[in-house]
């Protein structure tokens, strides 16, 4: 497993040292990465202005956006109201260009009763990714959820039966219909939905602390909002609903609204290993 460590000068506030030992990160520091460390208990941290969610015994863990800037302000106030900033350094990564043909055009370019249906469904997504269990079920790592071929990687850009669209948000496993669908972590299922425009039959787990992951093209769905889940618990079977031209699974996560890279989350955070330690 890759992991890269933050060590950078950490700039402090009121009456903090100047030499404030800075705080370890490790993880991927990457555009799509994901990023884990440890602080004191009660310590507070934000990264640009977002609260980032600390358990109480002071781990914490944040994503980063696929599209994100070569630096982030990571912010860390102690119990005495003592501020440490630390830069994160964000490494660039290059992206594939997908292209995917035989799409229902319908999808492709909708018309406009159709787009104000997927605009609705859209802030469905969003909403259920504001909301977050304050609990750390991610601590128990992720696996990938469907076993099947990699047709489809995170952040290509996509060009759709001959027009460029959005870059791809998650990590595409083909395989034929009716291949089981797993939970990829712990977590509580935070959005049900028999049959969205562009994502079919669609699963969100919350997996606490602002990460989730979601499922789409689904089959058949075998789990109910608001149910909690285990690591490997069944929640449905591969399918091809939605706007997609063969079986496949779209499995993506994300930390709050930045998309991250499955296949960089599941290197960084193994199902199986205490790597938060």
């Amino acid at each position: 497993m890759r992991r890269f460590l933050v060590v950078c000068a950490g700039l402090s506030l009121g009456v903090a040292s100047a030499t404030a030992e800075p705080i370890a990160l490790h993880g991927r520091l990457e555009q799509g990465g994901i990023v884990f460390g440890t602080v004191a208990p009660g310590t507070g941290v934000t990264l640009d202005g977002r609260t980032v969610s600390v358990s109480n015994t002071g781990r914490f863990v944040f994503g980063i956006d696929r599209d994100a800037k070569p630096s982030a302000m990571l912010v860390m106030r102690d119990e005495s109201g003592v501020e440490t900033k630390q830069v994160v350094s964000v490494a660039p990564r290059d992206w594939l260009i997908e292209r995917v043909d035989g799409l229902p055009q319908s999808t492709v370019t909708p018309n406009p009763e159709t787009v104000k249906r997927i605009r609705a469904e859209g802030g469905l997504i969003v909403a259920a990714r504001n909301r977050t269990e304050p609990l750390p079920f991610f601590e128990t790592g992720f696996l990938q959820p469907a076993q099947g071929r990699i047709s489809g990687v995170f952040g290509s850009q996509r060009i759709l039966n001959g027009q460029p669209r959005s870059p791809h948000s998650g990590l595409d496993i083909a395989a034929p219909t009716g291949t089981p669908i797993l939970a990829t972590a712990d977590g509580v299922v935070s959005l049900v939905h028999d049959g969205m425009v562009l994502t079919g039959k669609t699963v969100m787990i919350d997996h606490g602390f602002g990460l989730d992951s979601v499922y789409i093209h689904m089959s058949e769905i075998s789990v109910e909002q608001g149910q909690a889940v285990r690591q490997g618990d069944p929640i449905g079977a591969i399918g091809m609903t939605g706007r997609t031209n063969g079986p496949h699974l779209h499995f993506g996560i994300s930390w709050y609204g930045a998309k991250l890279d499955p296949q960089t989350v599941m290197a960084a955070l193994p199902a199986g290993q205490d790597i938060l330690q």
